[in-house]
Formats: structure tokens, C-alpha cells, sequence
């Protein structure tokens, strides 16, 4: 089959700059949640109408499977799908879905699917409370569908059906064609709506068959942001629920963000008002702490990561040790057993089985070895106003407080710094390092005492 995704409306209700399908709900634009959908039912074609922001959007979401035609003037439903035609195969059937609908599952379009194998006039309803607003499906007496009615344009009888044109349909592609020609623009709108062409599948003899997703907030759309956060509350607990059924354990399943794809492996926990951005994978055993960020990384098993840990596109060996407030930036890779303290920032830099650095310390393009410890307040001095440079210890090293390491240099196996020191030059093995100080005493030293106001 054909799939086309309309997404050319303008937004105007979401007052914002950024065309509505790109508006992101879980990490991802609204409109790349509909494609990773309609490409699930494996179509012949995939088309995507664009109109507002046609750039940008061809831009987000452009891929070698994807056609986009342009409706330069956004002139209904009806029309948009008319724009699409020329790109589609007239042997098998359209289906048509919507841009700003992105929880819709692959399930229930198969059930629409199946409903018009036989060349019928598919559309997806559904029943709720307040149907204001919605075009209502009208039925005669036998229950066939005889039209969809617009609420605008509907009687005040009508207005009471609780049943509802969620807008996706699926027609025979040829005959779709020609009904989209015959559309009139005269409703209260003046547009070309898609859901006319109904009257005139019925009025050729083409039965209209119906099907209904098992989830009312499938068919949900956004045009608004108030509308875009209730969404958002709906993915997250979609998201939630998964998790817990797949044996992770989280606090709170109310207070988790997943903005992209997390994979958990046996026995997790997760505390509450964590953040997963991007792919993130979570190996067996793991621990994460509360108002955690983590983004594009891999934790190998049995690490704890403490609260308020921030990781940013780097990789965690296992029964690591992290937090809290400790921060990974792109580029660090922590060998296993490793431990990461608080206040410590690690950027670019890989930190060997076992290496500590536990308190109040700047690692940056360095290369630390195994079982190095990293005393507080440590600094890798990697930036000389112009350009990057690595700092490299060797395994064993013993790295004292308030240490400067000024880059490019290398500290070689099993030396001890001492505290206070600033290293700028090559150390051989076994060594000690330290710079001269002299200290000084004075006898009959009187601190000042402040004085009391007035």
C-alpha cells in the first residue's frame, strides 16, 4: 500500500516559529513518530505533504524512502492528498495519516487495513465524551456509514454522535484519485475536506468500513502546546509501562523522561525525575539515582550512579562508581571499577580499570591508566588559548591534591605526585615529583580581630 503523512499546516494555535509536525514530543518531532510508524507497515510508497516550514521539515526528516510533495496553499485535507498523488501507485491502496497524530500504533492501522482489504472505503473512528469539534460519522438505520459530517457544519442532531472521523483513512488508490477531483469547497470553511469523499465511495457503490484503535489517545492530535504537554504525559507513562514490564524498577513511573531510547537489562532501578536523552543502553544491575541526566551513553553493568550525575555521549565500564554531581561529557570512557566523585568533570578523556578521582576535579583529553587515583582539586591544564592537548599517566600513578598536569605531558607508571604540585614536564617511572616550597614561621603572630559595629 501507499502511505501519505499530511504535514503542511501552519500551527498557528502552537505560537511558534517552528513548523507544528517538528515540534518534539519524547525527544523525537511529532512527524518522526508517524513515519517510524507508517515505515512499520512496510509501504510501496511513503509520501509526506509539506507546506509551512516546507525546508525545515524536509530538512528533519528527509530519508532515501521518503517523497515529499508540497502543497503550496493549504486549502484543506482533501487537497493536500491531491498534491500526493502523482507520487503514488494506483495498484494498490492509500493510506492516509496525519503529521501532528504520532501515538497512533502500527496495530491499529493493520485492523483498519484488514477492515478494507476487499477494495472498501476504510476510516478509523472512535467513540468519546466530548465529541466538539470532530466530524461526526452519520449512519442509517442498518449502521452503514452514509457521511462524516463536520462539526461546523453539522445539525444539532448530529452534534450528539459520540462517534468520530479521526481523519485516517484508506481508499482504494485509483477511484481515490478521481472522488478527490470532484471535491467541492463549499462549507464553512471553503476547504476541500477529505472526508467528503465518503459520499462519493457510497454514492459509487463502495462500501465504507470502519475500525477502532483499542486506546482513545491513539487518535490524538496536537494543535497546541497545552494539547503537545498532554501528550507528552501520555508517551512518558506509555514509556513508563513498558519499562516496568520489562522488570525495571522505577520509583516513581510518573517522574521518568525518556527522550529517545532507553534499553534496560535485568534488575535496574531507577529513581525519580531522571532524564534519558538519545540511545542510551543500561546494562544488568544497574543503579540510578535521582535528577540524573544521561545522553547517547552506554553504563555497563552493576555501576551506581549517585544523584544528580549529568552524562553526555560517553561509555561507563562496569561496577563503576559515579556521583554525586559528578559530570561525563562527550568523549569519556570509564574502564570498570572505576570511581567518579563529586564535582568531577571528565570531558574527552578515558579513565583505566580502577582509576579513582573522587573529589572537586577537571579531567579533560587525557589518557588515565589503571588504578591511578586522582586527588582533589586535580586539573589536566589541556587548553593553551589556541589549542588542545593531551595529558597521559601511566598505570599505578598516584596523583596528589591541588595538582596541576599542564598538557602535553606524560606521567610514567607508578609515580607519586605530591600535593600542591604543577607537573609541566615528561616524568620517567617511579618517580616522586614534587615543587621545592619553603615554609615559613613567624613566633608572636596576633590575628586581627574583627571589628564589632556600632
Amino acid at each position: 500500500m501507499n502511505i501519505v503523512i499530511l504535514a503542511a499546516g501552519a500551527g498557528k494555535r502552537m505560537r511558534s516559529a517552528l513548523p507544528k509536525v517538528l515540534h518534539p514530543l519524547a525527544g523525537r518531532p511529532l512527524l518522526s513518530h508517524v513515519i517510524e510508524t507508517a515505515r512499520g507497515l512496510n509501504p510501496t510508497k511513503l509520501v509526506v505533504v509539506v507546506g509551512h516550514g516546507a525546508e525545515q521539515v524536509q530538512h528533519a526528516v528527509g530519508a532515501p524512502d521518503i517523497a515529499f510533495a508540497v502543497q503550496a496553499q493549504q486549502l484543506g485535507t482533501g487537497h493536500a492528498v491531491q498534491q500526493a498523488l502523482p507520487f503514488l501507485d494506483a495498484s494498490v491502496p492509500t493510506l492516509v495519516l496525519y503529521g501532528d497524530v504520532p501515538l497512533t500504533r502500527a496495530s491499529t492501522l493493520e485492523r483498519l487495513v484488514a477492515a478494507a482489504a476487499g477494495g472498501q472505503y476504510g476510516v478509523l473512528t472512535v467513540d468519546v465524551a466530548d465529541p466538539t469539534g470532530y466530524g461526526r460519522i452519520v449512519r442509517n438505520a442498518h449502521g452503514r456509514v452514509v457521511r462524516i459530517v463536520e462539526h461546523k457544519d453539522a445539525t444539532q442532531a448530529e452534534r450528539e454522535i459520540a462517534e468520530i472521523n479521526t481523519g485516517i483513512v484508506i481508499a482504494p488508490t485509483a477511484r481515490l484519485a478521481a472522488w478527490l477531483a470532484a471535491l467541492k469547497n463549499t462549507n464553512a470553511q471553503q476547504e476541500f475536506y477529505l472526508t467528503d469523499v465518503v459520499e462519493s465511495a457510497i454514492r459509487d457503490g463502495v462500501e465504507v468500513v470502519t475500525a477502532q484503535p483499542d486506546e482513545e489517545w491513539e487518535t490524538l492530535g496536537v494543535n497546541s502546546k497545552m494539547q503537545l504537554a498532554e501528550l507528552e504525559r501520555i508517551a512518558q507513562r506509555n514509556t513508563a509501562y513498558r519499562l516496568l514490564e520489562e522488570g525495571v524498577t522505577l520509583a516513581d513511573p510518573a517522574r521518568i523522561d525518556v527522550r529517545g531510547t532507553l534499553r534496560c537489562g535485568a534488575d535496574v532501578f531507577i529513581d525519580v525525575n531522571s532524564v534519558f536523552e538519545g540511545e542510551v543502553d543500561i546494562g544488568d544491575g544497574v543503579s540510578i539515582g535521582p535528577n540524573c541526566v544521561i545522553r547517547n551513553a552506554k553504563i555497563g553493568e552493576g555501576t551506581q550512579i549517585a544523584a544528580y550525575t549529568a552524562i553526555d555521549d560517553a561509555v561507563v565500564g562496569e561496577r563503576t562508581v559515579l556521583g554525586p554531581y559528578a559530570r561525563l561529557r562527550p568523549g569519556a570512557e570509564l574502564g570498570d571499577e572505576s570511581h567518579v566523585g563529586n564535582f568531577v568533570e571528565i570531558k574527552n578523556a578515558v579513565l583505566g580499570v580502577g582509576a579513582k578521582a573522587n573529589h572537586l576535579s577537571y579531567i579533560g583529553d587525557a589518557d588515565i591508566g589503571a588504578r591511578v587515583n586522582i586527588g582533589a582539586g586535580t586539573i589536566t591544564c589541556n587548553y593553551d588559548g589556541a589549542n588542545k592537548h593531551r595529558t597521559i599517566i601511566e598505570d599505578d600513578v598516584f596523583v596528589g591534591s591541588d595538582t596541576q598536569l599542564v598538557a602535553p605531558v606524560r606521567v610514567g607508571r607508578n609515580t607519586t605526585i605530591a600535593a600542591g604540585t604543577t607537573v609541566w614536564k615528561d616524568v620517567a617511572p617511579d618517580m616522586l615529583v614534587l615543587n621545592e616550597k619553603t615554609q615559613k614561621t613567624r613566633e608572636g603572630y596576633v590575628r586581627p580581630v574583627k571589628k564589632k559595629s556600632k
